[in-house]
């Protein structure tokens, strides 16, 4: 079994001034190498867990916590200030936002952070270089950060976390204002992610996605934690729906086939499993 590398233990947060909490007695336990699917609808509280694993929650919004969030069990609080940002990296799901505005161009731009940790020019040089051939993004070194579409900033945005070597991802909802094709790039990277062996806490909306990437899925409503599990034991629970959840088509069209009579053994929620099961049948 993958050692947990976050647990939430009863975990209630609520902001500033509001007059409920936005997360309410969340306990999750997660495990190390793995991507966790995150879904929920708008106010479900998806970006509030994201912010609260990673310590911003207390940190910037100043909001009250309680419960504890371990991180290789050490609670989040106790740890020295930018020992968590050397372990874990969040993409914002505007990268606009993401963008210092520092720096004239990518290449300044996914060195900042290294400048912050200070890492010696030269490996600096290394590190980018290499970051911006996996994330693609090579062409637009030289190129004013402002100037990109939704898409390429946000690979940059990744590539400005990824090159400082996080053993942890959180990534909210990255593909939110992309055209396929955008999304089709991201997900690659995300891919490449997973192969590593990173462990990536991804929102998302996009649910076949998910279905293909996933490990698990943490579903949440309201601010609360309503289910968790293996991604193909979830996502094919017809009552989420009734939580504003939308399933993959696939196993929603599996599932009406099986109510008719047509039963194939299984719910599939991806294409590749349908067509296995199909060419099965």
């Amino acid at each position: 079994m993958a050692d947990k590398i976050i647990e939430l233990k009863n975990v209630t947060y609520t902001y500033p001034l509001a007059s409920r909490p936005a997360l309410k007695d969340i306990s999750l336990s997660l495990e190390e190498g793995k991507l966790y699917g995150i879904i929920g609808g708008n106010g479900s509280g998806k970006t509030t867990l994201c912010i609260t694993i990673c310590g911003f929650a207390t940190k910037f919004e100043k909001g009250s916590l309680d419960g504890s969030v371990l991180i290789k069990g050490k609670d989040v609080e106790d740890y020295e200030e930018g020992e968590v940002s050397r372990m874990m990296g969040y993409v914002l799901q505007n990268p606009f936002s993401q963008i210092s505005g520092v720096r004239e161009t990518v290449l300044e731009e996914i060195a900042y952070g290294l400048e912050n940790l200070g890492v010696a020019p030269e490996k600096m040089e290394e590190r980018v270089i290499n970051i911006a051939k996996k994330t693609d993004i090579e062409e637009l070194l030289l190129k004013n950060p402002y100037e990109l579409s939704g898409g390429q900033q946000q690979r940059v945005a990744l590539a400005s976390v990824l090159v400082l070597e996080p053993e942890i991802l959180i990534i909210d909802e990255p593909t939110s204002q992309l055209d396929p094709e955008g999304t089709e790039s991201i997900f690659k990277i995300i891919r490449t992610l997973k192969e590593e062996g990173k462990t990536v806490l991804l929102v998302e909306h996009k649910i076949d996605l998910l279905a293909e990437y996933a490990d698990e899925i943490i579903v949440l409503e309201n601010g609360c934690h309503i289910k968790s599990g293996p991604t193909h034991e979830v996502l094919i629970q017809r009552e989420l729906e009734e939580h504003g959840i939308q399933l993959p088509q696939i196993s929603v069209i599996f599932d009406e086939l099986k109510k008719r009579g047509k039963d194939y053994g299984a719910i599939p929620v991806t294409c590749e499993e349908a067509l296995k099961l199909l060419k099965n049948a």
